[in-house]
Formats: structure tokens, sequence, C-alpha cells
């Protein structure tokens, strides 16, 4: 066995190498880089911090692994969110090693922040600020005492998101397309303000590349946009119309993958386009955000939700057009048109899990949904 050597991170936690690295091990090394600030941790604390991965500690799963809550032995007793790999989470390592990379070079109020990472043989984990309030969609479809009750939060939430979102396709070092924008992968903190998170999907562009496609889509049902979802096409675009529909959804308080209107099964991108033209539009709003006082601010919100899920992504806007039209009473919103996947059956299938994929038999793109909780 390959004697260790114990090296001690900035941070003064020993964290043990050994001398022969994996082949994935080696690819962390090269990606990061010798200088990198983002701290490892020993898996040996983290079991500490977490109670040996106690069930009482867990507070989330996924597709990816568990997220425990820990605190970090020491003086300060820092509360962290550790998530650990599934061993048998496929596409894990690609994943895992995304979202180092990702994170560790973005930092904006907005995006979870990367507190640091453990690769140990097949324990490879990330840590992260922990978020007291959970995921954005405890609040949207969760318990109704947990429904959040003021419309100004609930638009400190959507621009929150919306300013997110822009820094990563235009402000950030790396222009960042995130391809699962959803309720459950915003967080919220103790004054709920949201945190864009889980970025093992995203996709890095250069330069003056505008799209990309590829032949395995990933994704989550009911969020992805037409060109994405059928074509393997992303963009900055297809990242809209995943906002778009969480804006809808945080205004109704439905999701977009449930059915409205039994006689045409519309989903809620159709009911909400069917109640816009009949200038009804204001009746889909929840009840505990409708407000009088806001009610033109709530519409214009609707408006903009409309305009980011058309179906050509040359019809939506970009996060920057977004947040002039959400934030400045004179900014002008054009007039939408019908949006993509307006009746539930339209949607992509969503009979297929993360770990599996459906080959689609007109463009062979393997197709990889999650169901949005």
């Amino acid at each position: 066995m390959a004697k260790q050597k114990e090296k001690r991170s900035r941070n003064g936690y020993m964290v043990p190498f050994n001398k022969g690295s994996t082949v994935e091990e080696s690819s962390m090394t090269g990606m990061l880089g010798d200088n990198s600030d983002l701290p490892r941790f020993s898996f040996e604390m983290l079991a500490i911090a977490t109670n040996d991965f106690s069930f009482l500690n867990r507070v989330g799963q996924g597709g990816f692994g568990s997220v425990y809550k820990g605190i970090l032995p020491g003086p300060d007793g820092r509360v962290v969110a550790v998530k650990r790999l599934s061993m048998t989470s496929g596409q894990g390592f690609q994943k895992f090693r995304n979202e180092v990379i990702v994170i560790s070079k973005l930092q904006h109020r907005n995006l979870i922040r990367l507190l640091g990472y453990c690769f140990e043989g097949d324990k490879k984990m990330l840590l992260y600020e922990y978020m007291h309030n959970k995921s954005l969609d405890f609040f949207c479809f969760g318990p109704v005492e947990r429904r959040i009750q003021n419309w100004k939060v609930c638009f400190q939430i959507i621009e929150g998101i919306a300013r997110g979102m822009l820094y990563l396709h235009r402000d950030s070092r790396l222009r960042v397309i995130h391809r699962d924008l959803k309720a459950s992968n915003v967080l919220l903190d103790e004054q709920l303000n949201p945190k864009i998170s889980d970025f093992g999907m995203a996709k890095f562009f250069g330069g003056n590349e505008l799209q990309a496609n590829t032949v395995r889509v990933v994704g989550t049902y009911g969020y992805m946009s037409p060109e994405y979802a059928m074509q393997g096409i992303f963009s900055e675009k297809s990242d809209v119309f995943s906002f778009g529909v969480l804006l809808l959804e945080i205004v109704t308080g439905k999701k977009n993958t449930s059915f409205y209107d039994y006689e045409e099964s519309l989903s809620l991108l159709g009911y909400t386009w069917k109640l816009w033209k009949e200038d009804r539009v204001e009746e889909i709003v929840h009840p505990d955000l409708s407000e009088p006082c806001f009610l033109i601010e709530i519409l214009r919100c609707i408006q903009v939700g409309l305009l980011c899920v058309q179906e050509f992504s040359d019809d939506r806007p970009n996060m920057s057009s977004v947040i002039s039209m959400l934030t400045s009473e004179t900014a002008t919103l054009s007039t939408p048109r019908e949006p993509a996947f307006t009746q539930r059956n339209f949607l992509p299938n969503p009979n297929s899990s993360q770990s599996s994929g459906k080959t689609c038999s007109g463009n062979e793109l393997t197709v990889s949904l999650s169901q949005g909780r």
C-alpha cells in the first residue's frame, strides 16, 4: 500500500494524498491547477462534520447523491452543506468535476458558494454554504404554511435569479450556460435571497460562440426549450426559456408539468397563454399574491415570462433585456405569441430517468430527463 503523506491546506485542515493518484484525481488536479484556492477536505473530517453521514443530517437527495448538513470542527463551527456523490451515479465524475471547475471560478451574490471539495478514491464530495430555507420548490409547491405570501419577496427572488443568470451569461470570467435551471436548483438563504445551484450540467462558451449542440440532452421535464429537447441545441436562450417557466411557476404556484383545463389538457404555459388571450390572466396569479396595489407589476412579470417561453429562440429576450423589462416601468414590452409546449402531451416524454436515456429516432439524440419536484 502506498505510503501516505499529508499536506496542510490554507484553512488548517489535514488532507491526505496518495502517491499513486487515480486517472480521475490527476484529471482534477490538472483542471484546478496547483495554485487553486479551493480547499480540499479529508473524508474523515466530513464524516465527523455530518455525524458519519447520519440520516438525521440528510437534507436532500437527487440523482447526483445525497446532501447532508454538517458542522465543521473548529472554533467557528461553520455550518455547511455536504453533497456526497453516489457511487452508482451515471456521469458522476464528469458532473462532479464540472461543478468544481465552474463554481470555483464564479462569485455572485445570487450563485451558491462552493467552499471546498473532497476526493479520496471513490469518495467524492462538494462543500457549500448552508442554505437555511432549502430550495425554492418548497415555497412554490410545498405546504400552504410555507408559501411566500408577500409579492415584494417574490419579486426579490425573481429579480435575484435573473441577475444570477445574467452574470453567468455575460458578466463572469466564463460564459456559462446552466442547462438545468429549475425551482429545486434555486436555494434560499435566511433572508430568502435566491442562490442558483447545481452546475453539474453547465457548459462554457468561449469567444464569439453563440450556441452549441449535443447528442446527449440532459435536463428536467417541463423546463427544457424546444430546440434543446428536440435538436440538442443550447444557448443563452435555452436558459431564458427555463427562466420563463420558473417565473410563471413562482407567480402562479403551479407546476408546468401538471395539467390545467381538463378539456384541453393544457400545461401551465398553455393555460397562462389561454387566459392571456382572453384578457383574464390575473386569474392565474396565486391568491396569496393577488394584492391590488401590485397587480400591474405582477401582470408585467407574467408578460415577461410569456416572452421568455416563446417557441423560437430568436423571439426570446436575453437576460439583460429581461432585467430591464422587470425593473423599469418605462421599458417597452413586445406582445407575446403562443409559447412552446402549450399542451401537456407536447412536452418531452417524462418516462425516462436521469440515469437512462431515450433515443429519439428523428435525430438520434439521447435524452435524459429528470422529474422536477
